[in-house]
């Protein structure tokens, strides 16, 4: 009878051993699956993804620099925010210069102007001027050689945000800065809003010339998009240098998709919402005049073969301001010179 029972229990205790070893060295390698990421942020932004395996032991990035330490308690200032324009030569004298005349004026140091055509004049006016080697189109090449060089050129500043926008954006500065100085400082930080409602879907070349399907959010780089320098930092093997353009290939898609790849497949972080940020591609009209001062970014653009704006009631008519930014900009910031 002992003999019996030995010989059905040992196997059992030896297979109780081989399960924990084995899940001991899971533990070790780190290869049991993560939890999903659910959580709230401060303000009603919530933070969500369908984030891929977290990545570590990635080769280094191209050497960065650290950027100013904030001193504790030390407010946010937006000379620290590296803001991005991206545009192209075609665009210098109708898009660009309306932002020119607007919002840019009030950020002109701090703001840099990614093109792909010299502009002697812009220069002559004291504007930051990076004049990159991408080609004029809109293709997916060309945008994600724009987002390549805003991102080298923020990496080689000691500003503690990174903010994009599109030629075709309003930034309201004082909001910007509002929102930025909500979240920790030191966290790694992306904010935007999607254009879709889901995640996107990918499908990412592999070794062997195969691919495999991968979902995950990315900010509209149409609406506008920021990332903290700990977060940029930890991009920097897949978007430093020419990897930004190697990282866009893998998965065929353009610059702001590339972006959320990077972010939510590559580091297993999650993007965070935010209904501040507004393109061409929703309906602007549903942003109401008395909420226009806590709006980080508008747009404006053709929607189902309409003008797409915010209907904002002013001292330009539609035909003078057909885009409305000069009328917002008069709202909010009335003693401007040319506002009637």
């Amino acid at each position: 009878m002992r003999f019996t029972w030995l010989r059905c229990t040992v196997p059992v205790c030896v297979l109780t051993l081989i399960l924990l070893l084995r899940v001991d060295l899971q533990l070790r390698s780190g290869t049991l699956p993560a939890a999903s990421v659910t959580a709230r942020l401060r303000s009603g932004y919530e933070r969500r993804s369908d984030p891929g395996p977290r990545v570590t032991g990635a080769p280094p990035g191209a050497p960065l620099k650290p950027g100013a330490p904030l001193k504790p308690g030390a407010p946010l200032k937006l000379e620290d925010v590296y803001i991005a324009v991206k545009t192209t030569g075609k665009f210098h004298a109708t898009r660009l210069a309306l932002l020119l005349q607007t919002w840019i004026s009030m950020t002109k140091a701090h703001t840099y102007i990614f093109t792909d055509a010299e502009d002697d004049e812009l220069k002559s006016e004291g504007h930051n001027v990076e004049v990159t080697r991408c080609q004029e189109d809109h293709s997916q090449q060309a945008l994600s050689c724009k987002m390549s060089a805003e991102y080298d050129g923020f990496m080689s500043s000691t500003k503690r945000w990174f903010c994009h926008v599109d030629d075709d954006n309003y930034l309201n500065p004082g909001a910007l800065l509002s929102l930025l100085q909500s979240f920790p400082q030191n966290g790694e930080l992306y904010l935007g809003k999607a254009s879709l409602d889901r995640p996107i879907t990918a499908h990412e070349l592999v070794q062997g010339n195969k691919t495999r399907e991968v979902h995950f959010w990315f900010a509209t780089g149409g609406a506008g998009f920021c990332l903290s320098r700990a977060l940029a930092q930890r991009m920097a093997p897949w978007a430093s240098g020419s990897q930004f353009e190697r990282t866009s290939a893998l998965i065929r898609l353009p610059d702001d998709c590339t972006v959320g790849f990077i972010v939510e497949q590559r580091l297993g972080l999650s993007m965070v919402h935010s209904p501040l940020f507004h393109s061409h591609l929703e309906n602007l009209l549903l942003v109401q005049q008395k909420d226009l001062s806590s709006q980080v970014t508008l747009s404006y653009g053709m929607l189902e073969d309409k003008l797409n704006t915010v209907e904002v009631k002013g001292g330009f008519s539609t035909e003078q301001d057909p885009s409305r930014f000069k009328t917002v900009h008069c709202l909010l910031h009335p003693a401007t010179s040319w506002c009637p």
